[in-house]
């Protein structure tokens, strides 16, 4: 494992963020960090970088203590910090060349990685332009090539597609995975479902500083199994509000999520379910358009788990 968190705390005031937190990331693997805003994601990557230290547990990374030894493997290590990490009255060019002699390169070294780095992530065009020209994916793309222009094998990524447009969002996560087969290990915080699925091989489930559950895709969903899921689609000729709260006291249902024209419903079956359900919208003039089954996903383990969606 390239990293080990057993029993990790740490807390601001009386705030707990991670509360006894275990953790086994293997290398050379994408392992999504998958919790709403708040559930102690930043906190840990923070840890992860010593911007922070944890108050009690043990924390090892390539088989160094942090952060009493974070000396030994920092330049083995990648940070793409949520908040951009970047200037703006400097070039492109520069903002790389400036962090890349924080990991110490020179000279003609520190030239090749840097145009490595702008080659990387689709600047090379822009790299004498001023980083305040720049769009908001640019200048998010601009700050990975900042954070991996040393070529460190631990890379994290902490919601590096916050508030971009969806053309830089897949470039991103296309050059996430390009690092990936390369063989760098990266450590992906997000609160995004569909990045999860589709990017990571393994997923850990955070909130309120513990994790919940671990694993790939499908061992996750299997958490869930033992419930059925279905999707109501509804008319609301009244357009009144869709509280959905008289569906939660039908007997066998478990979860239910308000969507935009529906409910997304989790129970564990009753020979008079959808009979119930029907009822129960025309209570609230609430007319059934459609009903369907459908598989569950991580949405629906971390509802389970929870009790709450992703973005809360």
């Amino acid at each position: 494992m390239i990293i080990t968190c057993s029993q990790v705390e740490k807390s601001y005031k009386d705030i707990k963020a991670l509360d006894q937190l275990n953790l086994s990331i293997e290398e050379g693997t994408i392992h999504g960090l998958l919790g709403p805003n708040g559930a102690g994601k930043s906190t840990l990557i923070n840890i992860f970088a010593s911007l922070i230290q944890h108050d009690a547990g043990t924390i090892t990374i390539d088989g160094y203590s942090i952060p009493s030894e974070f000396q030994k493997i920092k330049g083995q290590m990648g940070f793409i910090p949520q908040d951009l990490a970047i200037y703006e009255d400097l070039t492109a060019y520069e903002n790389i060349a400036f962090f890349a002699s924080l990991y110490g390169l020179k000279g003609k070294e520190k030239k090749q990685k840097v145009l490595q780095a702008l080659e990387f992530v689709g600047l090379t065009d822009r790299q004498k332009s001023m980083v305040k020209t720049f769009s908001g994916g640019m200048k998010r793309r601009l700050n990975i090539a900042c954070g991996i222009c040393h070529e460190p094998k631990l890379i994290f990524f902490d919601e590096p597609t916050v508030g971009i447009d969806p053309q830089s969002r897949n470039h991103i996560l296309e050059s996430i995975k390009k690092l990936n087969e390369s063989g760098k290990t990266i450590i992906y915080t997000t609160h995004y479902m569909e990045e999860a699925e589709t990017l990571c091989d393994q997923i850990s489930i955070i909130d309120h500083g513990k994790i919940l559950a671990e694993g790939t895709v499908d061992q996750l969903v299997k958490l869930v199994t033992d419930f059925e899921m279905l999707f109501v689609q509804v008319k609301n000729d009244e357009s009144s509000i869709l509280d959905g709260a008289g569906l939660s006291s039908i007997k066998g249902i478990e979860t239910v999520t308000i969507e935009e024209n529906g409910f997304s419903i989790t129970h564990s079956g009753h020979d008079d379910l959808l009979e119930n359900i029907i009822t129960e919208l025309k209570k609230e003039n609430l007319k059934v358009v459609k009903v369907e089954s459908r598989m569950p996903n991580l949405e629906d383990v971390f509802l389970t788990l929870t009790g709450r969606k992703l973005r809360d």
